[in-house]
């Protein structure tokens, strides 16, 4: 009987123990890009529909960080480099329940779910930073803007993430 109550004590103390171990924030580069997403469990919203969770993050993330820099290379100089520190996510649309419909739930894009993003950023010249600042954007326009249809993923967020590098970047550049 003691023995047993000790397997259970070392159970639950080594579940304890693995549940407060501080998880890595993970961290994308590609390019003169390199994002860090940090606490990424508090995220407003980057919830898998049909995936799991962890890949369908990491999917995000890479997803992000590539369509970022397709944009960071027109501006930038060679030896320039764009470092995000992302503090909240929240994608376009919101994740419903089917209700046993479907076997997954479904993400509905209205309007009234624009797409946010919270991080600070820093522009490098070799090891000198020429720009730094905080930003909260949110592209409240994001289903009314004109131009191509396209069905690429992430195509609200990304479009956000390249307007603010025209508008905010590109000037003090």
């Amino acid at each position: 009987m003691k023995f047993q109550s000790l397997l259970l004590v070392g159970a639950l103390v080594s579940l304890n123990l693995a549940a407060e171990e501080a998880k890595e924030n993970p961290v994308t580069e590609t390019g003169m890009v390199k994002i860090t997403w940090q606490d990424v469990d508090s995220y407003r919203d980057v919830k898998a529909v049909g995936d799991i969770q962890s890949r369908y993050e990491l999917r995000v993330f890479e997803t992000l960080t590539k369509n970022l820099n397709k944009s960071a290379e027109k501006m930038l100089k060679p030896n320039q480099k764009l470092e995000l520190v992302v503090t909240d996510v929240d994608l376009a649309g919101d994740v419903r329940p089917t209700f046993g419909a479907t076997p997954n739930d479904i993400r509905v894009v209205k309007d009234i779910y624009p797409p946010r993003m919270t991080f600070s950023y820093q522009v490098l010249d070799g090891e000198q930073v020429v720009i730094a600042g905080d930003e909260k954007l949110r592209d409240m326009s994001f289903m009314h803007t004109t131009g191509v249809m396209n069905d690429k993923p992430l195509r609200h967020e990304s479009k956000m993430l390249n307007d603010w590098l025209k508008k905010t970047v590109q000037p003090k550049l």
